[in-house]
């Protein structure tokens, strides 16, 4: 296996972009990333494009082939890869493996996804197909439901409070004010996320993220290639992955993601370094509870301390660890199949020391963690500078 770097990076911002198809934002992105690389279209010899629903969404299968032509990459071979909320973690994950086993050695990865070109209410609905549809959906369980069962499990289990599930949402906020590429690019209060209106007690409207509409993309090559290209390369330590089941009734413990933990697990390993190890982290927030259990699960603190830990200001950027310095999915935006990429995007800014407002100090590794369903699936990975 070779060492796999990052040489390019490129996105959109993250919105309601009316003006703009899914061909168009994924086409913006990827040529953005491949200037960052300074690569031209003819090296690169494969895409991979994460996208979850977009045959629901805007009636268009087959999408990694239409985004490949119109970006005048046709002659190569491009797959879409889609794992609900995972989707552009998962396509990173097989760009990797591709370009560490030689098989590729210039690839492209991006994700993309174009949500409010539907009603709000139909948007959510496809959200939820990444539920078990058999068990959960047709008895009416919704994606914000589902979660707000877990948030109550965790209340009830751990004693994590309303005001620790609202300081999620104030940190992420805040970090997004300093993000130009944010859909919500502006800090907000405690007392504002609690008086929110409800959607699934005990989750408000600011304790969910928002539908998006976004791309973004990578270029990835192999560590002995990267003096070729003009972007500084970043190098991808080692990934993850984990799995657990579709419905949450079938889960021994609901406050407890299992999928991420087999998968930090699994990175961890690869990476030989432990979860102490890491300075920052882009963690799977589409509901501030999922932050809450992520950042235990990811072994960061102890199971039942994230909503203490949130509250005391550790999780704030440089303090204990940095989580969601990009603004999360809660406030940077959430255009499903882009979100993993992103979250890479942002490794990339903090370890390239390229985040302006928002930088890490001095950061040494970097992790992401991108996330499916209500947890069925996950991926992590983990990345520093290459030297």
């Amino acid at each position: 296996m070779r060492d796999v770097v990052i040489i390019g990076i490129g996105e959109t911002e993250f919105g309601e972009l009316w003006d703009r198809s899914l061909r168009e934002i994924g086409i913006e992105a990827g040529l953005k990333a491949i200037q960052d690389a300074g690569v031209r279209g003819e090296d690169v010899e494969k895409m991979y494009i994460g996208n979850m629903s977009a045959g629901k969404l805007i009636d268009q299968e087959h999408v990694a082939p239409l985004i490949a032509d119109y970006a005048g990459l046709s002659h190569i071979p491009s797959t879409r890869i889609e794992s609900g909320g995972a989707s552009g973690g998962m396509a990173l994950s097989e760009a990797y493996k591709t370009v560490a086993s030689g098989m590729n050695d210039i690839v492209v990865v991006g994700g993309a996804e174009k949500m409010t070109d539907v009603a709000e209410e139909e948007a959510k609905k496809i959200l939820s197909s990444t539920a078990d549809q058999e068990w959960e959906t047709v008895f009416g369980a919704t994606f914000d439901s589902l979660y707000a069962m877990m948030a109550r499990y965790h209340m009830d289990e751990y004693g994590t409070t309303r005001e620790q599930l609202a300081e999620v949402a104030v940190k992420n906020h805040s970090n997004a004010s300093k993000n130009p590429s944010a859909q919500f690019p502006r800090e907000t209060s405690k007392d504002f996320v609690m008086g929110a209106p409800p959607v699934s007690d005990p989750l408000g409207m600011f304790d969910c993220a928002p539908l998006s509409d976004g791309g973004a993309a990578l270029v990835l090559c192999p560590a002995e290639r990267a003096d070729e290209f003009e972007g500084e390369p970043i190098e991808i330590v080692s990934m993850g992955e984990g799995g657990d089941t579709m419905a949450v009734h079938e889960r021994e413990d609901i406050g407890t993601l299992k999928a991420t933990k087999r998968a930090a697990k699994m990175a961890y390993e690869r990476a030989g370094i432990t979860s102490q190890d890491i300075d920052f982290a882009e963690v799977h927030d589409n509901f501030t509870i999922t932050e809450i259990m992520a950042i235990e699960d990811l072994g960061f603190f102890e199971k039942g301390e994230g909503g203490p830990a949130t509250e005391e200001g550790k999780t704030r950027l440089n303090d204990e660890i940095s989580v969601n310095t990009s603004g999360g999915l809660k406030a940077k935006g959430r255009p499903v199949g882009a979100v993993g990429i992103s979250q890479a995007i942002e490794a990339v800014q903090q370890l390239r020391e390229d985040a302006g407002d928002r930088q890490v100090e001095d950061p040494e590794y970097g992790l992401t963690h991108n996330m499916g369903g209500t947890g069925s699936s996950a991926v992590v990975h983990i990345f520093r500078r290459w030297s």
